[in-house]
């Protein structure tokens, strides 16, 4: 039990718990084995047994490790059937023929293995139904039953049976959502009737049992979840309501024929009996023996040998559950608020507080391995994300009532606010009145609409504050509260502690000043036609969209509008950027109702389940796939692709398939397998090729793969400079180029790229590739942050790709470092102003020709000028052309094309000569190219057509949007707010291409597969490429007990990597010096270093000025007696750390570092803010030091670098959160030529998971820092193989303070010799102001509470 306990913990703490397991797997069957016996060997305390369950919870939540898979799958296979009764067994086998024949096969390898122990006098088998994989989930049902039946007795609670009921429920929760452990276990629940008897328990209705009859809850949405159990096949509403009638009238036969006391019953309607107030009703009038036999013997519910059948209340609730309707989970969602409300908002079941630690279960769903459905992976997480939004906007409510500070009057009915806050005004008594409620739609129980108007006075809030008020538009969330005081601020949550007693959220409508100006979405204009010049007065009057289902439930309980929504008194809004949960809600619910098919190729693989490399595309249909890749500018010589196809045997071509003995890029590459080279090997080439390797096996040598590579000459791209395409110049690396061919061919791509392995390059190149090889198809481009998207698509810029066919989608397009606007509007205004030049161009070739100038007037008329003038000519120059050549003219007369190009007088103003007339064959490859130019000028200007007859900005935005772009980028953010545009304007694309996918929310990174409609039925997506790092720091989730209890942070790429989807792994780095490299470089697998990273004469190869190491790790001791420090919950500091690394950073910067290489991070929010005031009061304003380039935490620095970090680790009584793991990894991966990590050793050299990472900071290195101050940056610089000369070791902060002041003083009296300045004050020393005090968030706060 010690390891089962352990192992718990492994995972509470958020830990790998198998991997001590990993290094003798074959010992895990045996202590698996031995862990499922131990209740059986020996009697467990209460606290015992819940570890045990836990410890089958973490089982089977981690199928994807191999050898647990094997050990816990037979628990949850076929022999579970043997213990159900002779009836249930019979109805089971009957409903799943399949099945039946397995049951069969199961006895008889049983009757055989007792045969043969009796024919050699051994002793019997244990019969199937005695086994463990048959009795240990029977033992522990009853094991439920009878430690729940004592949880509650009297006035007395059992808090170890408690939590013990609590985690089985988990536990059949865990097994149900999955649908290899629900096949059989749902069955033996069913029959056992677990749902009913938890529900019939004292616990269910207890107050001690409120997470308890929440769990049961969820259980019984998963035991009656809509899908075939066996085959796996969801059920519509359809199927559910006609099994749902089929089962009510069997048992309206069987009372029809049977009972006569329910002779009625059998005659009535079945809508009317499948309502459970009817079943009740008519059901009770049975005795306890007539319900007995019809529960157990007619319809087989109950085992007839169950304890419980003695208790008629008990046999009816079963009937009763079995038979009576239940409510559609689509009606159910639509049902659903999408806003919180009081009762959800401070329910710590359902959105836990920050404190979470993971040592009791929760009733919510989890991110898992396995869906059992589209429509489950979808409600999962649309409850999590609700949930998620709702812990937000509970931290944002406590905050507008503290600083409000809302007491009840003396009078005891009225409230006054004693306080005030920038988020929140008061709404006075009768400025809220509902103005419009709309008649429910069809099928519908709520109002279609509900609206209602608030007038709120600004006159209170400062300027900036009341602007802030004044920018809120069409469609922002606000919530109305209704907050009446505690009086003495007593109570243990802010809704007590402040009174709320209603909190409801809404939608803006539209804005109105005091004078009823409309200032609605992006300041429409007023009634004059004019703009604006701001809002009159301080009254503004709100008009709002309620959420009706909320509405509707307030009308439900009874109450009215005064009740509920006049007295509402304060209107609060959220920041704009954490706000957008409700578009994300309703896309996602969208979603749900729209049934929308994700790719055939995809259905399996995202669910979990089949083949995980179903989807790769060397499995894809050989129709589908790319028989001969073009890789453009991917390979820079011949060699080039040679080291990138190591394992093939690669034959360079030219087009016409003669042998080329020396290859120039670029190149088409024909990926065939040998099977199709011998089936195509009817030409001599291929005849040579295949006797060749014949004869190479007969040798006995192993023969490669035949890879076919042609290299062709481009065509000339005209004979202007700008015609020229920009090159690549990355020398990619074979795996590289393996997710590059990857990525080009249809069906699923995962590149996983570590630190500084070039996933940006790799991505660009793949994009560059698949315009070139499907020219006609449309790709969608999506990473999580606007930084990473305007970084991938401005390298995508650079490359061949036309800027008319580029679109950037988003507030982050105005941070493109480019003087090209890629917004909607600024590409329609560039395709006019293009539309106007091409137009100028096609005049001036008219006037070359002779022909008027009229027909540049228009794009229709450019085009008619094309067909008649410029293509005609050039045909008949072609043919021409033909001609001499056939008749030998072209070895005569090499000027002739020179001679009979017909517009040699448009080109003019190119580089001269055109032509050299000197080589017919170049001056005809020349002509190719001046056609290609002008043939371009006419293809703009036809996609310039529609531009021209759409004369509505919108309509030309929409076709820009959905017609003319090629490549779509947006954040994953952005493509859930506007999805419901995109299906009205009908975008369509047929590739996605993910970028951060490892830090992109599940539901965020499917919600970009499903922006348009499907064709025939079907998704037209192809290919989804999905590049990320699921080493590295995961989704950011606030809430801590979503992240640990229900794997919020788990990425859709994290997922399949679990799952076993094959993955293409980037193993060359090329950011960090090999030794800063070794830091992380461990958790990859066989991560090298890119050449670039010692080359000599590089600063790889240079020592670090000032510092006798690269990377050292430097223990800090208490400073003044004080380690770390938390002035609020999770907010740590430690001034220690802080007063060292500053002076680190103004010992580097005297020794002439630039600012802007230096970077510091911590691994905590209070840090960082200690950390910013110390450099403010001591460098920020100082001319020689300047704040360093940023200051932040290890999160927010993720997929950013610097040459130079200095990381703070703040803990000294606890590791903390940079146990994580992949928090490790991203916060050793940011430098790339230095590194120095303060911290205490003592403590940290302790810790498992990070002893890869430390010990090569550890070993044979000193642990105070040794610097070399006789250096400088710009001086002359050791080697940085060659080890500095006697170091000084700096013994602490102090010292180090010391070393700043000397180092500063001789700087001062430099500057005195040099301009007689006054002297300088210290600059260090060893007292820093106090720690500052707790404060807000900022921009960088949108992290983890603890962070």
């Amino acid at each position: 039990m010690s390891v089962v306990m352990m192992v718990n913990e492994k995972f509470r703490e958020g830990v790998s718990a198998w991997t001590p397991f990993r290094d003798a797997p074959e010992k895990f069957a045996g202590f698996f084995k031995r862990v499922m016996r131990v209740k059986s060997e020996k009697r467990l305390s209460l606290p015992e047994k819940t570890a045990h369950l836990v410890f089958l919870v973490r089982a089977f939540s981690s199928l994807e490790e191999e050898m647990v898979r094997a050990a816990a799958l037979p628990l949850v296979s076929l022999p579970l059937w043997s213990t159900l009764s002779e009836g249930r067994l019979l109805v089971e086998l009957r409903n799943n023929a399949q099945l039946e024949k397995h049951w069969r096969y199961l006895q008889k390898k049983v009757a055989k293995a007792a045969k043969r122990a009796a024919k050699e006098n051994q002793p019997p088998p244990a019969a199937l139904a005695e086994t463990p994989e048959a009795t240990w989930l029977p033992e522990l049902v009853d094991d439920f039953f009878t430690v729940c039946e004592g949880a509650v007795v009297g006035d007395k609670i059992d808090r170890d049976a408690v939590r013990f009921c609590e985690r089985f429920i988990e536990f059949t929760i865990d097994v149900l959502s999955q649908l290899p452990t629900r096949r059989f276990v749902r069955a033996v629940l069913d029959e056992r009737q677990v749902l009913v008897k938890a529900r019939m328990m004292p616990l269910f209705s207890h107050a001690a049992g409120k997470l308890y009859s929440q769990l049961v809850d969820l259980f019984k949405f998963y035991h009656s979840f809509e899908i075939d159990d066996h085959a796996g096949t969801a059920l519509s509403d359809e199927d559910v309501e006609s099994k749902h009638y089929d089962r009510l009238m069997m048992l309206q036969r069987l009372c029809f024929k049977h009972i006569e006391k329910l002779r009625e019953f059998s005659l009535m309607h079945c809508g009317a009996v499948g309502k459970r107030e009817t079943l009740v009703s008519y059901l009770s009038k049975l005795d306890e023996t007539e319900l007995r036999r019809l529960a157990t013997d007619q319809l087989r519910v109950v085992d007839p040998s169950d304890p419980w059948v003695s208790k008629p209340e008990f046999l009816l609730e079963a009937l009763v559950s079995s038979f009576e309707k239940r409510t559609s989970q689509r009606r159910a969602v639509n049902a659903m608020p999408l806003y919180p409300n009081e009762d959800v908002l401070w329910d710590e079941n359902v959105v836990p507080s920050v404190d979470y630690t993971g040592e009791t279960c929760l009733a919510l769903p989890k991110l898992n391995l396995q869906f059992l459905t589209f429509h489950d992976y979808l409600l999962r997480n649309f409850n999590l994300f609700r949930l998620e939004a709702t812990y937000e906007i509970r931290e944002d409510i406590a905050d507008v009532l503290k600083r409000m500070a809302p007491r009840r009057g003396e009078d005891g009915a009225s409230v006054r606010f004693t306080g005030w806050s920038r988020m929140a005004v008061p709404v006075e008594p009768g400025a809220l009145a509902v103005t419009e409620v709309k008649a429910a739609r069809v099928g519908e129980n709520k109002p279609a609409s509900v609206r209602c108007e608030v007038r709120v006075n600004l006159g209170a809030l400062r300027g900036p504050a009341r602007e802030e008020w004044d920018e809120l538009k069409q469609h922002d969330v606000v919530f109305l509260l209704r907050a009446e005081g505690a009086g003495d601020g007593a109570g243990a949550s802010p809704a007590e502690r402040f009174g709320l007693r209603r909190a409801r959220g809404a939608e803006i409508v539209e804005v109105r000043d005091g004078e009823g100006t409309l200032l609605n979405d992006f300041r429409s204009r007023g009634s004059d036609g004019h703009a604006p010049v701001g809002p009159s007065g301080y009254e503004r009057t709100f008009v709002l969209e309620l959420d009706a289902a909320q509405y509707q439930l307030d009308v439900d309980r009874g109450g009215s509008e005064n009740d509920v929504y006049s007295s509402l008194n304060v209107l609060m809004r959220r920041r704009p950027k954490e706000n957008n949960f409700k578009s994300i809600l309703e896309c996602i619910r969208d979603l749900m109702n729209a049934d929308a098919p994700v790719p055939d190729w995809l259905h399996d693989v995202f669910l979990g389940y089949g083949d995980p490399a179903a989807a790769q595309g060397a499995n894809m249909p050989r129709e589908q796939r790319l028989a001969t890749v073009d890789f453009k500018d991917t390979f820079l010589d011949a060699e080039h692709l040679r080291e990138c196809f190591p394992d093939r045997d690669v034959r360079f071509a030219t087009a016409d398939g003669t042998p080329c003995d020396a290859p120039v890029p670029p190149f088409r590459v024909a990926f065939e397998t040998n099977e199709e080279e011998k089936e195509g090997a009817d030409d001599e080439n291929a005849e040579k090729d295949l006797q060749a390797a014949k004869s190479e096996d007969e040798r006995g040598s192993v023969s490669k793969r035949i890879l076919r590579v042609e290299s062709y000459v481009p065509p000339d791209p005209g004979p202007y400079p700008e015609d020229q395409p920009v090159l690549n110049a990355v020398r990619f690396t074979p795996t590289q180029v393996s997710a590059i061919a990857s990525g080009v061919q249809p069906g699923l791509t995962m590149v996983v790229g570590p630190p500084g392995t070039g996933k940006t390059d790799t991505a660009t190149q793949i994009m560059h590739c698949l315009y070139h090889n499907e020219p006609g198809q449309r790709t969608l481009l999506i990473t999580h942050s606007n930084a990473a998207l305007n970084d991938l698509f401005q390298k995508l810029m650079q490359r061949d790709v036309p800027a008319r066919y580029l679109l950037r989608l988003g507030q982050g397009e105005r941070d493109l470092d480019t003087d090209l606007d890629f917004s909607r509007q600024g590409r329609v205004n560039a395709m006019l102003q293009r539309r106007l030049e091409l137009l100028a161009v096609v005049e001036r070739l008219a006037t070359s020709l002779g022909v008027p100038e009229d027909v540049a007037y228009t794009c229709e008329t450019a085009g008619h000028f094309w067909l008649t003038h410029v293509l005609a000519r050039w045909e008949k120059f072609d043919a021409a052309v033909a001609a001499a050549r056939a008749r030998g003219e072209a070895a005569v007369a090499p000027s002739f094309v020179a001679d009979s190009f017909p517009f040699v007088g448009f080109f003019a103003d190119a580089p001269q000569p055109l032509f050299s007339g000197v080589d017919f064959e170049a001056d005809k490859r020349k002509a190719n190219g001046c056609m290609r130019h002008v043939r371009e000028v006419f293809t703009e200007l036809a996609e310039c057509r529609a531009f021209e007859l759409l004369k509505n900005a919108g309509d030309r935005s929409n076709y820009l949007l959905t017609k003319q772009a090629k490549v779509v980028a947006m954040t994953c953010t952005h493509a859930a707010l506007k999805r419901k545009d995109f299906l009205r304007l009908g975008l369509k694309y047929d590739n996605l291409v993910m970028e951060e996918s490892a830090q992109v929310l599940e539901i965020e990174t499917f919600i970009p597969m499903m922006l348009q409609h499907p064709l025939d039925g079907r998704s037209r997506l192809k290919r989804v490429v999905l590049i990320g790092d699921h080493h590295q720091l995961p989704p950011v989730v606030k809430n801590l007990a979503f992240q640990k209890y229900c794997n919020m942070d788990q990425s859709l790429f994290a997922r399949f990597v679990r799952l076993g989807n094959p993955t293409i792994q980037l193993n060359a780095q090329g950011r960090a010096r090999p030794s800063l490299a070794k830091l992380y470089s461990w958790r990859y697998d066989a991560l090298g270093d890119l050449p670039n990273t010692f080359e000599k004469g590089s600063a790889y190869a240079l020592a670090n000025p000032g510092f006798a190491r690269d990377a050292q790790f430097v223990d800090v001791q208490d400073y003044s007696g004080v380690g770390e420090s938390a002035p609020t919950p999770h907010f740590y500091q430690n001034l220690g750390e802080a007063e060292y690394v500053v002076s680190v950073y103004q010992y580097m910067r005297l020794l002439g570092y630039p600012a802007e290489k230096i970077s510091i991070i911590t691994t905590y929010r209070g840090q960082k803010h200690l950390i910013r005031d110390v450099v403010n009061a001591r460098c920020a304003s100082h001319p020689l030091f300047g704040a360093p380039k940023s200051v932040t935490t290890v999160d927010k620095f993720q997929g950013q670098q610097n040459d130079y970090v200095l990381l703070s680790l703040v803990r000294t009584r606890a590791v903390g959160h940079i146990r994580d793991v992949r928090r490790l990894v991203v916060a050793m991966s940011r430098a790339r030529l230095g590194l120095y990590v303060f911290g205490r050793k003592a403590l940290f050299e302790q810790c498992y998971e990070l002893s890869p990472s430390l010990r090569h900071l550890f070993d044979g290195r000193p642990d105070t820092l040794a610097l070399v101050p006789t250096e400088r940056f710009d001086g002359l610089r050791r080697a940085a193989d060659e080890t500095a000369t006697n170091p000084y070791l700096v013994p602490d902060a102090v010292a180090m303070g010391h070393v700043v002041n000397q180092l500063a003083l001789k700087w001062q009296q430099e500057q005195m010799a040099a301009a007689a300045t006054p002297p300088v004050v210290s600059v260090a020393s060893g007292v820093s102001a106090a720690a500052p005090p707790p404060r807000g968030r900022d921009e960088d706060d949108d992290l983890a509470p603890d962070y």
